[in-house]
């Protein structure tokens, strides 16, 4: 098991759908089509283009969310084969996919180089590829800052969210033989009664947080950690009504296989 098996990822995984619900749709999945979702998570991704009678495959390599996934489509009768695997070496053929997905999953991937050309590879030649991943300096990553004087270091590889920079990705993607398309910059919120409420939810859903509480318990930085992050939902969040909104800040991103150095369409920031 993961650091993502550890804590209760499938509760922000929930709050997190709509982006799936987004990214489904702006590949346009229809029924008959091969799906691909890497890095499927919990499987929202996945079950929405089962729901479009897609065929379709996700690959996770945390067997804790597979098997959470594999729930949820045998509990809504949905065809979904559920592959063990990491995002730099997926465990399909080549070209075998029609619209490959990834919803905050390949971009924390150990080697970027590897997990693009791995996206590329098991793409077919007409392929539409859609990714949503968390912009830079939203609250994710930015949460990634504030939990740093908690935590082992991050892993080598550079960061996750050079997947939500435009110009970084078409970059990245265009390297692997891939079109960066179209992209626009998205958000969706979390609510909560309260800043305590939204932090210890951010904290009891991130698996490597959770990882760390009986070392930070022992040491007595685990009730600094939760008022360093209170701290931080307070400086980010908006109130909507009298509730608590924390706004997270995606880039949706749509590629393809045809030429290269192509101009990217780009848009401006959009709720869903």
């Amino acid at each position: 098991m993961s650091t993502w098996g550890q804590g209760e990822y499938p509760l922000m995984a929930e709050r997190l759908e709509p982006a799936a619900v987004a990214a489904v749709e702006a590949a346009g999945v229809s029924a008959g089509e091969r799906v691909l979702d890497v890095a499927a998570g919990t499987g929202n991704a996945a079950l929405l283009a089962a729901v479009r009678g897609a065929r379709v495959v996700g690959v996770d390599f945390e067997p804790a969310l597979l098997a959470v996934a594999a729930r949820r489509s045998k509990d809504r009768g949905l065809a979904v084969q559920w592959l063990p695997g990491d995002a730099g070496a997926l465990p399909v053929a080549d070209e075998s996919a029609d619209v490959v997905l990834s919803v905050f999953g390949v971009m924390y991937a150990s080697d970027h180089a590897a997990a693009a050309r791995e996206l590329a590879r098991v793409a077919a030649p007409a392929a539409r590829v859609v990714l949503a991943c968390w912009a830079p300096g939203s609250v994710m990553p930015a949460m990634g800052q504030v939990l740093g004087a908690y935590l082992p270091p991050p892993p080598p590889g550079g960061p996750p969210s050079r997947w939500g920079d435009a110009e970084a990705l078409a970059g990245l993607l265009g390297v692997a033989g891939l079109r960066l398309a179209r992209t626009s910059v998205r958000r969706l919120e979390l609510d909560f009664d309260d800043a305590g409420a939204c932090a210890r939810f951010l904290v009891r859903t991130a698996g490597h947080v959770m990882s760390e509480h009986a070392r930070l318990s022992r040491e007595g930085r685990w009730d600094d950690l939760l008022a360093d992050m209170r701290a931080f939902v307070e400086d980010r969040a908006e109130f909507v009504g009298g509730r608590l909104a924390l706004p997270l800040e995606y880039l949706l991103a749509e590629a393809d296989k045809r030429s290269a150095g192509a101009a990217v369409h780009t848009g401006g920031l959009e709720a869903y």
